[in-house]
Formats: structure tokens, sequence, C-alpha cells
């Protein structure tokens, strides 16, 4: 059964994130769902690390690409250099052709430099020098965001928040999981003695699991009145668009998939929906992301139907 495989990589990413059981089915719903993740928390708590977990214990090509203020788009995407010796122009790959990107601190880069990736996340592939360029498939981004606070840092536009299918945040461990990283090896050296315990192909089976998982007439019903109470709530300067429904259906479709089920329950969509929608609505007032408390509100007041 493909949820197996889903099984044996959170089994195996539990013994080295400590304490962060439902934040790493969060992360594997993301790639089953063949979404891009975003992790936003204050640095040190794990974020970078999570991104190398999954790619190390799926097998996948890993690149990463540290985000800084003079990073440019050609150092993502790659640069064309001319060869005398054969009197043309040779493209030179830039680190985004890889299967799993690591966008570390997205936001300390330059919304010119940020916009390098929309392509390459909507469509799996880059345009260099007039030519269209394909991405290994499976192709995902993991980004890390500091908070907006922190000195530095440049606000993701919506049109780029909108490419990440989740957003996440793992916060501090709990007292025992933090003992234990405290006394126990070094996660990094720890994860460099693992061996993939899945494949890429298993990755891409889980991927089309997913999409078969049956889903009812009013699961979907119950799903657009979740998406049409954002559209009227007078406190959000707008609400989900049909992407964004598409997308918390797709999030949901993997969620009940890692469950073991082959149906999607309304539950499924309740759990993941503060992850889709939380980083694309915001507040009239102000502007400010919405707070999670509100967007529970919003889930316990649309009735099932």
């Amino acid at each position: 059964m493909p949820h197996q495989h889903a099984t044996r990589l959170l089994e195996a990413a539990g013994q080295i994130i400590l304490g962060k059981e439902h934040e790493l089915r969060l992360a594997l719903t993301c790639v089953v769902a063949r979404g891009h993740l975003l992790i936003e928390d204050v640095p040190g708590v794990g974020k970078t690390t999570l991104a190398h977990v999954i790619a190390r214990l799926s097998g996948l090509q890993f690149q990463r690409i540290q985000f800084t203020s003079d990073l440019l788009p050609a150092d993502i995407i790659g640069v064309s250099v001319f060869e005398r010796e054969n009197g043309a122009f040779r493209f030179h790959p830039g680190p985004v052709f890889a299967q799993l990107i690591l966008a570390d601190e997205i936001n300390r880069a330059t919304p010119k430099t940020q916009s390098a990736l929309l392509e390459a996340m909507e469509e799996h592939q880059v345009t260099a020098d007039g030519q269209t360029l394909a991405l290994p498939d499976p192709f995902f981004v993991i980004a890390t965001q500091n908070p907006a606070y922190q000195i530095g840092t440049f606000p993701l536009p919506e049109s780029q928040l909108d490419r990440f299918l989740m957003r996440i945040r793992l916060g501090y461990p709990d007292r025992g999981a933090e003992r234990a990283l405290l006394m126990g090896e070094d996660r990094r050296s720890l994860l460099e003695r693992r061996e993939a315990v899945i494949s890429p192909q298993h990755l891409l089976d889980l991927q089309r699991a997913a999409r078969a998982l049956t889903v009812t007439d009013r699961l979907v019903d119950y799903l657009h009145a979740l998406v049409a109470a954002t559209r009227h709530d007078a406190e959000l300067s707008g609400g989900l668009s049909p992407r964004a429904g598409l997308a918390l259906l797709s999030a949901a479709r993997a969620w009940a998939l890692i469950e073991g089920r082959d149906h999607v329950l309304p539950e499924d969509v309740q759990t993941v929906f503060p992850h889709v929608a939380g980083h694309r609505l915001h507040l009239a007032a102000d502007g400010r992301p919405v707070p999670p408390e509100m967007l529970r509100r919003m889930v316990e007041g649309v009735a099932l139907v």
C-alpha cells in the first residue's frame, strides 16, 4: 500500500526531528500533494534540518540556496557563458535544477530575486535565453522564512505566497524532546549516517494514489462552503481564490492517504485548512496575517452539509 511508504518515512524522520510528529506529517502532506512548503519561525528550531531530512530519507537530489540581499536571479536559475572555442553561449544550470530545493531565509532576498522562483514553482520549468527548460520530477521547494519583524527581511508578495501550498510553524520543542536533543547526538551527524527509506519513485506513487482518493459530492460542498465563508467575512481583505480551494482539496487528499484511508473526510479538510489558508488571508483593518484563533473560528462556523 502506498501509505506504508509514508509511514516508513515519518517513523525515520521522527527519530531525527524529535517531538514534531504533527509538523512532520503536515510537511509530508504538502509533498504528497505536489505542493511547495513555507516554514516560518524563529532561527534555530529545525526548519533547515526538516528539509534535509525529507531529501535524505526520500533519496531526492538536494540543493540549498541561501537567500541574501545580494542574491541575483541568475544565481538561482543559471547563466549563459560564452565559450570561445565553440563561438557560442552555453547555459550553465543553477541550483534550481534539483528535485528538492531548500530556499533558506527566502525573505532576506529582494522581491526581484524571490520572483525568480515563480515560474519554477508554478510550471515546474524555467525560461533562460528564450528556451524553456524542464525541471526534474518530482520537484519541490521548501522555503524557510524568518519573522517579518526581524531586521533585513523583505515581505513575500501575495503572488509568491500563493505558490506555496502550505505554511507551517515548528515552534519550540517540549521539555522531553528538548532534553533528548541536548543529551543526544548532533542531528546533522545522525542524518549523515541514515540511508533513504523510500525512493523518489515511491513519492510519485504516493502522489498518484492521493489524486485517486474518493471525494464525495457532500465533501466538495463542505469544502466549497468553507472557501465561500472566507469571501463573505468583513474582517478579511479578500477571500480564498479558486486555486486556494484546489490546494485545500489536494492537501486534504494527501492527509487522508497518509492516515491510511481511501477516501477524504471533513476532518481532513479541517486539519489542513489553517495551513493552506493562513498565509493567503489578511485582515482588512491593517493587512496583517489572520491569527490562528480566527482560522479556528472559521472552521467552527461552517456546518457540515
